[in-house]
């Protein structure tokens, strides 16, 4: 499958990131898919999306580009200074309605976590654990 221009995944890799960011992010899909106009599933599709991109970016990367809020061997949470939002819509042909939407699951938790909501940054969450399958 063709993930952006020039990069290609498996099917298998793009079902494994799904299921990621389905077990990561549980509830709060199920609760921005209920005030935004993409289902669940097509917001599972563009998280999965970001996620495999995200990959890309080395941790530094992130942090350089603004606040870290958290990390551990599982996860970095940070604002981001820079508009990497739109560099993804761009990147995967989103539209407006599927950015806002995986830019507010993203939202919630940097902001569960730091405690403070941020309206002139943008949030970033990247998962580094891998789905186990038993």
């Amino acid at each position: 499958m063709i993930l952006t221009r020039g990069t290609e995944v498996t099917f298998g890799e793009f079902s494994r990131a799904c299921d990621l960011v389905e077990a990561y992010f549980g509830e709060t899909l199920d609760d921005v898919a209920l005030d935004a106009p993409v289902s669940k599933r097509q917001l599972v599709a563009v998280l999965a999306r970001v996620q495999l991109s995200s990959h890309r970016l080395m941790a530094d990367d992130l942090a350089d580009a603004g606040d870290l809020v958290f990390e551990s061997d599982r996860e970095t949470l940070c604002w981001l200074e820079r508009d990497l939002w739109s560099e993804l819509q761009r990147e995967h042909n989103l539209a407006a309605d599927e950015n806002r939407a995986a830019r507010a699951v993203h939202r919630r938790i940097v902001e569960a976590i730091d405690g403070t909501p941020e309206r002139d940054r943008q949030p970033f969450v990247r998962i580094e654990q891998p789905i186990r399958y038993d």
